[in-house]
């Protein structure tokens, strides 16, 4: 196996287990040179460990994670977070933002873009024509307005134009229903209007297994769904099946099972 070697500056250290500017200006330049690498033709999938974004910041790369970072170096108009395991897939309209942000960013045109990215995603997998349910946004999707009118007033009228191009899209939905009817077989995929929306009901059903996909990229990347875990790092207690999972799935990717 071929290895690709990122130096460590001379005189620069990096603190086990903490977050310092060294260590995030390390991360950053470890996926430059992955982006690298697959750019010019050496490594056909990225496969990434978390980092971690304070330490990140801290060192000037003021990323909102890897999939804005890999957005950025490749120059792509946009990018999607899909989380993928067997008994339950979700796709984010946002995922990095506050709360409060993650609400501006409820737009048909953002929803639409979504959409459209986990389509193209699941018939490349082989779907002929597949499932996907749009969650709503507000408790009982707005129970007609009095809850909020982002669910009829931005998120059915993506649907509605969806539908008319023929997808097979579904919603809005109220999420404490959708991500259960997903996990029973009804829906393929799930469309969550945001981070944890669309990421506790996955963690919960399938925390080991599930695995990260970058959408929306000219190049392919998958990753582990947890973070850094620096309390209990260098302590040998860290699994590593999910990072197992992230490998098997690119090398999907690679086989062109999946693009």
């Amino acid at each position: 196996m071929a290895v690709a070697e990122v130096k460590v500056p001379p005189g620069v250290e990096i603190p086990d287990g903490q977050i310092s500017a060294s260590a995030g200006d390390m991360a950053f330049r470890c996926v430059q040179k992955a982006v690298e690498l697959v750019q010019a033709e050496r490594a056909q999938v990225i496969v990434t460990a978390p980092l971690n974004k304070a330490a990140l910041h801290e060192a000037g790369h003021h990323y909102d994670g890897h999939t804005g970072m890999l957005a950025s170096l490749t120059g792509a108009p946009s990018s999607f977070m899909l989380l993928a395991s067997e008994t339950l897939s979700t796709l984010h309209v946002s995922t990095h933002v506050s709360l409060r942000e993650a609400i501006d960013r409820v737009t048909p045109e953002r929803i639409i873009a979504t959409v459209e990215a986990g389509h193209a995603h699941l018939v490349a997998l082989g779907m002929r024509e597949p499932r996907i349910a749009v969650a709503g946004l507000n408790p009982h999707c707005g129970e007609g307005g009095i809850f909020g009118d982002e669910d009829s007033r931005c998120i059915a009228p993506a649907v509605e134009r969806l539908r008319e191009r023929g997808f097979a899209v579904s919603g809005p939905i109220s999420a404490d229903t959708v991500f259960y009817r997903a996990s029973q077989g009804e829906f393929d995929l799930v469309i969550a209007q945001y981070h944890d929306q669309g990421h506790i009901p996955v963690k919960l059903i399938a925390f080991d297994t599930t695995v990260n996909v970058s959408l929306g990229l000219p190049l392919q990347r998958t990753s582990v769904d947890h973070g850094t875990a620096f309390g209990i790092a260098w302590q040998g207690k860290a699994d590593a099946t999910n990072m197992a999972s992230a490998i098997a799935y690119a090398r999907r990717l690679a086989s062109g099972a999946v693009s």
